[in-house]
């Protein structure tokens, strides 16, 4: 725990010292002929330490990012990027997080775990405590336990949306935001492409780690969390097709070999994620490509016929 908070510590005082590539613009400084991009990060438990090598591209190739969306550890990540952090420093922070960084064995009848311990983590990470705050517009789901209605959270306090969009039932306890019984967004958003369209993104790019959370090879469950894992991995591979409807481009890094807890395997994650990614760059290219095109293209003015028929008084030219 001491380490990984003198390393928080270091990264922050490095950041604070460095002028970030991946600052974006205002929203009303974005060229109009750019398409605004939004980048949604699915969940994943260990999983989801992908999403930082999905970043780490994003920066090195300055693919502008003008929103965010994350869904549990896709919030984590999420909230980390757009309140500042590089993606070499979430790289930094993640190699030495484990699972008693943030959640937390207990005896409870709603969960066998709390994510309580989330909230001093966040706070160690994260520079900023409210969503107005962030440098990149973010939403963060979650799901409401007694209606089943999708939350999405984009103003406000951060901290405990995020804990919420975390709290994987059965394992983890639902969190209280607002009055409202909150668990994991999986169940709602498991990747949150739909919020994305309703900021404002013109073009939207989905991760998903699809995944089982009992590998294939395995002779079956080893306890409950196998159980309740795999059946929520099974039911969100058949809810592809709503999200996937709102994406524009799809990134499916290979993580099926890598179990929900492999934290430790966090280098090869990464990798992954930088791969996936890059094979998808020229269908992102084209986006700014053609906006750029579009932008250098002069208007051409040219004279307007006169029309046959009654007279009428026409414009002296008409814009091509």
């Amino acid at each position: 725990m001491n380490k990984l908070f003198r390393l928080v510590r270091s990264v922050k005082a490095f950041s604070q010292e460095l002028t970030r590539s991946h600052d974006p613009q205002p929203a009303s400084s974005v060229p109009s002929t750019r398409p605004k991009i939004g980048l949604a990060l699915g969940g994943g438990f260990a999983r989801g330490m992908t999403h930082i090598g999905v970043l780490k591209v994003f920066e090195e190739e300055k693919i502008p990012i003008d929103f965010v969306a994350g869904t549990s550890v896709g919030a984590v990540i999420g909230a980390g990027f757009c309140s500042g952090l590089s993606a070499k420093e979430l790289e930094e922070i993640a190699f030495v997080v484990r699972f008693k960084h943030f959640a937390r064995w207990t005896v409870s009848r709603f969960g066998f775990a709390t994510n309580d311990r989330m909230t001093g983590f966040l706070k160690r990470i994260i520079p900023v405590r409210t969503f107005e705050e962030l440098k990149i517009p973010l939403a963060v789901t979650a799901t409401d336990f007694l209606t089943g209605e999708g939350v999405v959270f984009r103003s406000g306090p951060i901290i405990d949306p995020v804990r919420a969009s975390c709290a994987y039932p059965g394992m983890f306890l639902p969190v209280q935001v607002g009055g409202r019984v909150l668990v994991d967004g999986l169940l709602a958003h498991s990747v949150p492409t739909v919020p994305l369209k309703d900021m404002g993104a013109d073009k939207v790019i989905a991760v998903y780690l699809s995944a089982m959370w009992v590998n294939s090879r395995s002779k079956g469950p080893r306890h409950i969390f196998d159980v309740v894992g795999q059946c929520f991995s099974i039911a969100q591979d058949r809810m592809c097709g709503f999200w996937k409807a709102a994406a524009d481009v799809t990134l499916e890094p290979n993580v099926s070999g890598f179990g929900y807890d492999e934290f430790q395997r966090t280098p090869e994650l990464i990798k992954i994620g930088e791969e996936a990614t890059r094979k998808a760059l020229p269908a992102i290219r084209q986006w700014l490509e053609v906006a750029q095109n579009s932008a250098a293209e002069p208007v051409t003015l040219r004279p307007q016929s006169k029309p046959t028929g009654a007279p009428v008084t026409p414009l002296p030219f008409a814009v091509k």
